[in-house]
């Protein structure tokens, strides 16, 4: 599943692509959305919150599509050749110069402006780890709520925190030496507070503007500092592989309801005491 990051720079990208145009086609093959004329709207911007990729036009109406685990958003120049089949296209927004393709997007609606705060999907977001308004307090709050959760899960809730998915989950950890099947309860404020703050800057970081991508970009997302791609991540991925640190095969389990991968280290992530 794409995570907040990768969102957050597909969202820039169609932003600069498309933003300040105007709709010259707008195609869909999920018939909520062509219920409503799109095409000679302005696409005033696009955001995100959290994983969500929200497509403002202008007559306060807003495209929200969530990639799940296999959505992406794709820019091309006008009658240049899709990298994906049409029978993957779920719905095609183009002006006179670019053309935004969401191949196999599996949510998509469209919402009055004057709605979003009530959305439902949208108003129980907990705060956005990329959001300029960040309220970690909020944050902390929330993490507290939910004592009985292990760590690990509490971080993939999006209800908790905004824009966490499967691979800062184990990489923040391994950074913050927590063990990812910690409750929560048993976490003092100093190491929440750390997670955090972690997780934020982790994000931040991989959103940089010197980094461009308009689809997900596992192959370049980066926790280590290290120059060299195959020592991009810490623990990610690298399940019996020797820890960077300490050398420690680097454990792996399927965990929560929807059997989510977690990587961990035994030796640098040691349980609570």
């Amino acid at each position: 599943m794409p995570e907040g990051d990768t969102i957050f720079r597909a969202a820039r990208t169609l932003q600069r692509a498309l933003g300040g145009s105007t709709v010259v086609v707008f195609e869909s093959m999920l018939p909520a959305l062509n219920r409503l004329e799109i095409k000679g709207r302005t696409i005033v911007r696009v955001s995100t919150a959290g994983k969500h990729l929200l497509m403002h036009f202008s007559g306060g109406l807003v495209l929200r599509t969530h990639m799940r685990m296999n959505g992406s958003w794709h820019i091309y120049r006008r009658g240049e050749a899709w990298r994906r089949p049409r029978r993957d296209m779920r719905v095609v927004v183009a002006t006179e110069d670019f053309e935004a393709v969401g191949f196999s997007i599996p949510e998509a609606e469209l919402i009055a402006t004057r709605d979003l705060g009530r959305h439902d999907g949208l108003r129980r977001l907990g705060p956005d780890l990329l959001g300029e308004t960040f309220d970690s307090g909020e944050a902390l709050r929330r993490l507290r709520e939910r004592g009985d959760m292990t760590v690990a899960d509490a971080l993939l809730n999006q209800r908790i925190l905004a824009g966490i998915g499967n691979v800062y989950k184990s990489e923040v950890l391994f950074l913050c030496r927590v063990n990812p099947f910690t409750v929560v309860a048993a976490l003092g404020d100093r190491q929440l507070a750390s997670i955090v703050e972690t997780a934020r800057r982790l994000l931040r970081a991989n959103v940089s503007e010197g980094l461009a991508a308009m689809t997900t970009y596992t192959g370049f997302r980066r926790t280590t500092r290290r120059d060299d791609p195959k020592e991009r991540l810490w623990v990610y991925g690298r399940a019996r592989l020797p820890c960077r640190r300490c050398g420690t095969p680097i454990g792996i389990s399927k965990e929560g309801t929807d059997a989510r991968l977690t990587y961990w280290c035994a030796e640098c992530q040691k349980p609570q005491p």
